[in-house]
């Protein structure tokens, strides 16, 4: 898997656009694995549910911190200070942020599967946003020494 990603990220766009979506996904795995740890541990505690109106201000919450994260992650990916391998890199890995504070906060709510399938709706929305949008911030590779 390594000796793809770098061959991608050493090809042309097309390549750096695949490269770039792997670390996005990798970036979304470390976010996730340790919330499905805690998540699981919280669901064991058996903990009090959480009210509608605190489920809902963390809704809001959740899809503020995601947006500013893409905005960051666009940002970063589109900074022509960078070369365009790092500036893809840095963009990617950072979009992760994006889906990923629904998801823990969904992981953080595994006992209240109704509330969960609300930050999982919104992760996914996210993700979704993310993948689509990704291409688009990637610049053409200069070229490898």
């Amino acid at each position: 898997m390594l000796d793809t990603f770098v061959r991608d990220m050493r090809s042309d766009r097309a390549g750096l656009i695949r490269a770039a979506r792997r670390a996005y996904l990798l970036g979304l795995l470390a976010l996730t694995l340790p919330g499905v740890v805690l998540g699981g541990v919280l669901l064991l505690t058996r903990p009090l549910p959480v009210p509608l109106a605190a489920v809902l201000a963390l809704l809001l919450l959740a899809l503020a911190l995601a947006l500013v994260a893409l905005r960051l992650a666009r940002t970063a990916a589109t900074n022509a200070e960078l070369p365009a391998r790092q500036a893809a890199l840095a963009g990617a890995i950072q979009a992760a942020t994006a889906p990923g504070v629904p998801l823990l906060l969904a992981c953080a709510t595994l006992s209240q599967w109704l509330v969960m399938g609300l930050f999982l709706l919104l992760a996914a929305v996210m993700h979704a946003v993310v993948w689509t949008q990704l291409p688009g911030w990637v610049r053409e590779p200069e070229a490898v020494d």
